[in-house]
C-alpha cells in the first residue's frame, strides 16, 4: 500500500480539512464520496479512511469506467453457475469479497444508469443478488466512491440517478487541485525526489530558485500525478545534485512564460492607463498627505491612504466601472510583480483565490485580444 503521507504533505489548511473529515468519519459506517480532478489522490484518501476505519475485511477498488457495463455487473454482483455463457461455476462478486471492508467505486460517474439502481438498492438493502441467483445474500460493507464529474450536473442532465447521489454523498470530501495546494507543491516535489533518490541508491537531490518558481506557478492539469512522474524524471536523468529551471520538461517552462507574458502585458496597459497620474487610492503624494473636501482619510492608517473623489474620475475621464477596473488591474500587476509572478502568492496578497487571479488575467488577456 501507498504511503498515506503523499497525500498530506504540506500545510495547506484545506488538505488539513480533508484529512480532519477522514478521521472524523473513517470508525462510522457512512458512505463517503469523494470528488476532485484526475491525479489529485483520491484513491490514497480512501486507502486512508479504510486503515483508520478499523474494518478486519478487504480493501476492494472497482473502476466503473474501465469496464464494460455487462462485465462490470457480474463483477460486482457476483453471479451463479451457468448464468451466462462461460459461467462454469458460481462466483461471488466484489460486494461479498468485500464484506466486513470497504468497497471502492472509482469513476462512479461513469456508472450506467441500469446498474445504478442496484448499486442503489445493495446500499438500502445491506445485500446482494448473484447473476442468475435468486437468494439474496447479507452484506456488511463499507462503500466509499469517488468522480472527477460534477455528479449534481449529471443528475441534471439524466445520466446520473439523484437517489443514488444522495445516498453515496452522505460524507462528501473534496479534493483541492494540485495548483490550489500552495507550497504544498515544493514539500511534495522534494519528497518525491528524495524517494526517488532512496530507492535508486542516488544522492538527495535539491531543487534550485528558479526551479522552485516554475513549479509553483505552472498550472498543473495532471495534478499530483504529474508532479510525481516529473520528479521522478527529473531523479533518474539529472546528472549532478541539483534541478534547476532548465532541467524541467519544455512544456512547463513554455506554460509559465506564457503565464508571465500575461501578467506583463497587464502590467504595461496599466502603466499606460494612468498616463503620468498618481494612483488613485494610494500613499499620499506632496502635498496629498491632508484631509480636504471630497478626500476621507482611511481610519485604519490616518495620513497614509487618500480616499479617491469625483475630481479624480473627472480629471482622467473615467466611469466608475473603468476607474474601478484600472484599480484593481493595478494591484494586481503590484502584487505579481511583488511575488515574482508566482500566482498563489500574488493571490494571497490580493485576498483572492488562485483561480480567481487566473480567471481575471485571462479576461484582460481576452480584452487585448
Amino acid at each position: 500500500m501507498q504511503d498515506e503521507s503523499r497525500v498530506i504533505i504540506g500545510e495547506e489548511t484545506s488538505l488539513k480539512s480533508v484529512f480532519d473529515i477522514v478521521h472524523r468519519v473513517a470508525k462510522t459506517a457512512s458512505t463517503v464520496l469523494v470528488t476532485g480532478e484526475t491525479g489529485t489522490g483520491k484513491e490514497l484518501v480512501v486507502r486512508t479512511l479504510h486503515d483508520l476505519s478499523g474494518r478486519k475485511g478487504h480493501f476492494v477498488a472497482v473502476n466503473c469506467g474501465a469496464m464494460p457495463g455487462d462485465l462490470i455487473e457480474s463483477e460486482l454482483f457476483g453471479a451463479e453457475k451457468g448464468a451466462y455463457t462461460g459461467a462454469s461455476q458460481s462466483r461471488p462478486g466484489r460486494f461479498e469479497y468485500a464484506s466486513n471492508g470497504t468497497l471502492f467505486l472509482d469513476e462512479i460517474g461513469e456508472m450506467p444508469l441500469h446498474l445504478q439502481v442496484k448499486i442503489l438498492r445493495a446500499l438500502q438493502e445491506k445485500e446482494v443478488q448473484r447473476l442468475g441467483g435468486h437468494t439474496p445474500i447479507k452484506v456488511n460493507v463499507r462503500v466509499v466512491a469517488a468522480t472527477n464529474k460534477d455528479l449534481e450536473q449529471e443528475v441534471r442532465n439524466g445520466t446520473f440517478r439523484e437517489d443514488l447521489y444522495y445516498r453515496l454523498s452522505v460524507i462528501p470530501i473534496h479534493l483541492p487541485p494540485l495548483r490550489e495546494r500552495g507550497n504544498d507543491i515544493l514539500a511534495l516535489a522534494r519528497y518525491y525526489l528524495d524517494a526517488c533518490s532512496r530507492e535508486n541508491g542516488l544522492r538527495p537531490m535539491t531543487l534550485d530558485a528558479e526551479a522552485e518558481r516554475i513549479l509553483l506557478a505552472y498550472e498543473w492539469p495532471g495534478n499530483v500525478r504529474e508532479l510525481e512522474n516529473i520528479m521522478n524524471r527529473m531523479c533518474v536523468l539529472r546528472g549532478d545534485d541539483c534541478v534547476t529551471a532548465d532541467d524541467l520538461p519544455g512544456k512547463l517552462r513554455e506554460a509559465v512564460s506564457m503565464l508571465s507574458s500575461t501578467s506583463a502585458a497587464a502590467a504595461e496597459e496599466d502603466s499606460a492607463a494612468v498616463q503620468g497620474e498618481p494612483v488613485p487610492g494610494s500613499q499620499a503624494g506632496p502635498g496629498e498627505g491632508q484631509t480636504g473636501e471630497g478626500q476621507t482619510q482611511a481610519l485604519a492608517d490616518p495620513g497614509t491612504f487618500v480616499w479617491p473623489d469625483l475630481d479624480v474620475l473627472q480629471r482622467l475621464g473615467l466611469s466608475l466601472r473603468d476607474f474601478l477596473s484600472q484599480m484593481e488591474d493595478h494591484l494586481i500587476t503590484q502584487a505579481l510583480e511583488r511575488e515574482q509572478g508566482v500566482h498563489h502568492r500574488a493571490a494571497m496578497l490580493l485576498g483572492i483565490k488562485r483561480t480567481t487571479l487566473i480567471e481575471k488575467l485571462k479576461r484582460k488577456a481576452a480584452g487585448r485580444a
